[in-house]
């Protein structure tokens, strides 16, 4: 892991293979655009924050101007997992001009996308705050930024659930049917990944009661109400964690935190995005 202000960041390979997909797609074999300008014109570029936010992706937004240019210099004003307000000035970048004009784009989506994650996550952790219960990532990612958007949480103040379906088993529904039961799962995935965390979906308290007696790691409670949820942590005991997701709300998420579970996963976090509003403006040297 790379570090990025308080927060790991993903390694240095992953990010250049994200950026790498970007420019593919952007720039191809070359910015038509940025070859008006004199070859070796040098500029300044202000970057400024249009609304309040929380700051996540200075990794790659960086990585995306010394792709172009390793001699540009970035200097940064607020660090990733910051709160930012309104018409804040983030960082000041200087290099190339070419190379400034051609990674603007690349180097803002990445940032604008990541700092919105950070700033969902971010109102959702507000609402937690004090209760106890932690606040969890889904798979609902973004194709092929997942571990951007999971950096983007952490510096949100959320938690990562499992990055993808290696590291972890998570029973649902199907794999329910299709195992033949609650139990059989459990004992295929304890035989077959005794190393890995096991979690089961439960619907009801029935399927509760099965996973509880079938010793694994946490259970989800999918689309319980309030009073089953209160029924389920009292059934658990403490025994094990209990994880809510499904119909989860900034509205309603605190009222779900007072029945008691430990987690509450929000696929909103990663799929509801909406970019936050930047703007890079030049200055010609």
């Amino acid at each position: 892991m790379t570090q990025a202000g308080r927060f790991s960041a993903p390694s240095r390979e992953q990010i250049l293979s994200d950026i790498e997909r970007a420019f593919s797609e952007d720039v191809g074999g070359g910015d038509a655009t940025a070859e008006l300008l004199p070859a070796e014109s040098t500029a300044r570029a202000t970057l400024t924050c249009r609304e309040s936010a929380v700051l996540a992706g200075r990794p790659w937004f960086d990585a995306c101007f010394r792709a172009h240019d390793p001699r540009v210099s970035i200097e940064w004003f607020f660090d990733d997992g910051d709160a930012v307000p309104a018409d804040a000035r983030l960082c000041e970048v200087s290099g190339r001009a070419r190379a400034l004009v051609t990674a603007e784009r690349s180097a803002l989506n990445f940032l604008q996308l990541l700092s919105g994650t950070a700033t969902t996550t971010a109102a959702y952790a507000a609402a937690l705050a004090g209760t106890g219960t932690r606040l969890l990532d889904t798979r609902k990612t973004v194709p092929g930024l997942r571990l951007a958007q999971k950096y983007a949480v952490r510096c949100g103040g959320g938690v990562n659930h499992r990055i993808g379906l290696y590291d972890g088993v998570l029973i649902k529904e199907n794999h329910i049917i299709a195992a033949g039961g609650i139990a059989a799962a459990v004992a295929a995935a304890r035989r077959l990944h005794p190393g890995l965390p096991l979690e089961v979906e439960a619907e009801n308290l029935e399927e509760l009661d099965q996973a509880l007696s079938a010793g694994v790691d946490r259970v989800m409670l999918d689309n319980f109400d309030l009073a089953s949820m209160r029924r389920a942590v009292n059934l658990a005991g403490g025994r094990i964690p209990l994880e809510v997701s499904g119909n989860v709300e900034l509205a309603t998420i605190r009222e779900i935190a007072a029945t008691g579970v430990d987690f509450i996963s929000v696929g909103a976090l990663t799929k509801h995005v909406r970019a936050i509003d930047l703007s890079l403006r030049l200055h010609l040297d």
